[in-house]
């Protein structure tokens, strides 16, 4: 049986905050009794989400914010975090300053989401799935924050200079058909898109945005991406030059793939790239 080709656009669900006249909030633990986990409402929007492979060779970090990278990590299992921090972060932290030019990269966080059909999890790990949201991790306020959250003594001076906010995303196994990541171009989304969420821990409160709808948002998407490739995009950068600084993102459910496809495992992580 041929495999056909992915096709060069699908129509799929993305999913944007409803119109609000208050600054939402999310919790990232179990709220007060009688507060919402989440602050804010949604509402479905259909999109057109472009194969991004074909123009891969084009896209750049500076005008769209992303690029698919072939990048083979030597760790085989995300399951351990201890694994994760020894030997991806390194890697990772490498292939982040190869493809931006930073002078230095830090690495500090990750995420493995898993899709649970079935409704079972490991009670002893973080239940985290795919987020069908559109949004962006950091916001004007909250990218210079987690500079002085993380870089101490050294952050004042860091802030100085160029730096921004990297995501890398990879699936752990392939192809990937359910839940894939859906990227939007930087240079279709307008300020006004943008809607600052506060984001509660139990010792801090970050910040991120969600975004409004927009049809002059253009969408990419990987079609089946395998553990070998990578979508690196920029969740902030300081500098206001007409540069790519933010790019909104969403797992969306393909229309295209087959019928019950392997549940998603992803795993992203996030760094500081000082120039």
């Amino acid at each position: 049986m041929l495999e056909m080709e992915p096709a060069a656009t699908v129509t799929a669900t993305l999913r944007y905050i409803s119109p609000t006249t208050h600054k939402p909030r999310s919790y990232m633990f179990e709220p007060p009794s009688g507060v919402p986990r989440i602050s804010a409402t949604f509402e479905p929007h259909e999109a057109v989400i472009r194969n991004m492979r074909p123009v891969a060779a084009n896209l750049s970090l500076d005008a769209q914010g992303f690029r698919l990278l072939r990048h083979e990590s030597r760790l085989r299992s995300f399951d351990r975090d201890d694994d994760v921090c020894d030997i991806y972060y390194p890697e990772s932290a490498r292939l982040i300053a190869e493809t931006t030019g930073a002078a230095r990269v830090c690495v500090f966080d990750h995420t493995v989401r898993r899709r649970y059909t079935d409704g079972a999890s490991d009670p002893t790990r973080p239940r985290r799935e795919p987020v069908p949201r559109v949004h962006n991790d950091y916001t004007l306020k909250s990218g210079p924050q987690r500079v002085r959250d993380l870089m101490g003594k050294e952050a004042e001076r860091l802030l100085r200079r160029r730096f921004s906010v990297i995501n890398l995303w990879r699936p752990i196994r392939g192809p990937l058909e359910d839940a894939p990541l859906a990227l939007c171009d930087a240079r279709s989304v307008q300020p006004d898109d943008f809607v600052p969420i506060d984001v509660v821990y139990a010792d801090r409160v970050g910040e991120t945005y969600n975004l409004r709808h927009n049809a002059a948002h253009r969408w990419f998407y990987a079609p089946r991406m395998m553990p070998d490739e990578v979508l690196l995009f920029r969740s902030y950068d300081s500098l206001d030059d007409g540069r790519a600084r933010f790019v909104p993102h969403a797992a969306f459910d393909d229309a295209e793939a087959p019928e019950n496809p392997m549940p998603r495992e992803s795993v992203e992580l996030r760094a500081l790239a000082f120039y």
